[in-house]
């Protein structure tokens, strides 16, 4: 349970509760420091409280809240570069250069041309 209290423009102020189900936001992933700002956010966003000075964050709210945040994670991860591949050299056993040192050989790729 989180209390909080709006503060009007007359600086009266209204306090309100929002309970959450914490068994619910484990089961949605939700991180319990991210609660409070969660529920917060929720009593902004609600215009039609009314006298109701205790309302609940349910699950439908942390179920939307868990698939915008996988949403977000696919979206950063297909913006990722993709893993870089070595190139295969096949079996050979590495050259050595110079000094007996392995020498150093850079990948690209050849176009086929037609």
């Amino acid at each position: 349970m989180f209390a909080f209290a709006r503060i009007e423009e007359d600086r009266t102020r209204t306090e309100f509760t929002v309970r959450a189900d914490l068994a619910l936001s484990r089961r949605y992933l939700i991180p319990m420091q991210e609660l409070p700002l969660l529920c917060r956010n929720f009593l902004a966003r609600r215009e039609d409280l009314g006298n109701s000075r205790t309302v609940i964050f349910s699950e439908d709210e942390m179920r939307l809240y868990a698939s915008n945040c996988a949403t977000a994670k696919q979206a950063a991860a297909n913006k990722r570069k993709p893993a870089h591949r070595p190139c295969s050299q096949g079996n050979a056993l590495p050259s050595r250069g110079k000094g007996g040192q392995p020498a150093r050989y850079s990948c690209r790729k050849l176009l086929k041309r037609s």
